[in-house]
């Protein structure tokens, strides 16, 4: 339908997660018709956000300051550690306050089919974490996918050796389902039933 920049911006929206081919020429319009101080206003903050956010050297959390604040609040326990798939993950979490622990942000699960391996979820960094720090519990808070159990599997198998205690959240969450499209009292729920990952 659309064509030249303003297809560009339609494409780049599309693939935003929740974004529809309808939805992004909505949004699309709806941009180049705004005041254009408020459209660069928006702009801006992207730009900005962009520059500013990094990975944590610590956790891997996208973050403005290095090491994050979870990675460096005294108050946090040092010894357990809760594994989860993305920085959205760890915010989800927090807001049970059921967790006190740090936290280590994969960045994506294990997928043989689609190349994506031990190097790609920064097992090495998490071995040598888990070493230094002398974690005693480690909770995988990840989602109950075909990749999620993949990677619960290897994390299990080859942690177990190192760490004391080794649990998984609760399959409340369902099998297929995102911890991100689930309310706080089902995490609070799953959090509380996690129970210990069996090879």
């Amino acid at each position: 339908m659309f064509s030249g920049i303003l297809a560009e911006l339609e494409k780049n929206l599309k693939s935003l997660p929740g974004i529809g081919p309808k939805t992004a020429q909505r949004l699309a319009i709806f941009l180049i018709s705004m005041e254009k101080d408020k459209s660069l206003q928006i702009a801006d903050s992207i730009t900005e956000a962009v520059n500013s956010y990094h990975n944590c050297s610590e956790c891997n959390i996208l973050t403005a300051e290095n090491p994050c604040k979870f990675c460096t609040a005294p108050e946090r326990d040092n010894k357990a550690l809760c594994i989860v798939e993305t920085t959205q993950d760890v915010y989800l979490i927090e807001n049970t306050h059921e967790f006190q622990g740090k936290y280590f942000v994969l960045t994506k699960l294990l997928s043989p089919l689609d190349g994506i391996g031990p190097n790609d979820i920064h097992f090495s960094k998490l071995i040598q974490k888990v070493k230094n720090e002398n974690i005693q519990e480690i909770v995988l808070a990840l989602n109950p996918s075909a990749e999620g159990e993949t990677t619960i599997v290897f994390l299990a198998t080859n942690l177990k050796d190192l760490v004391p205690s080794i649990t998984r959240l609760s399959t409340g969450i369902p099998f297929g389902g995102d911890i991100e499209y689930s309310s706080t009292p089902t995490l609070i729920n799953a959090l509380k039933r996690r129970y210990t990952v069996k090879e």
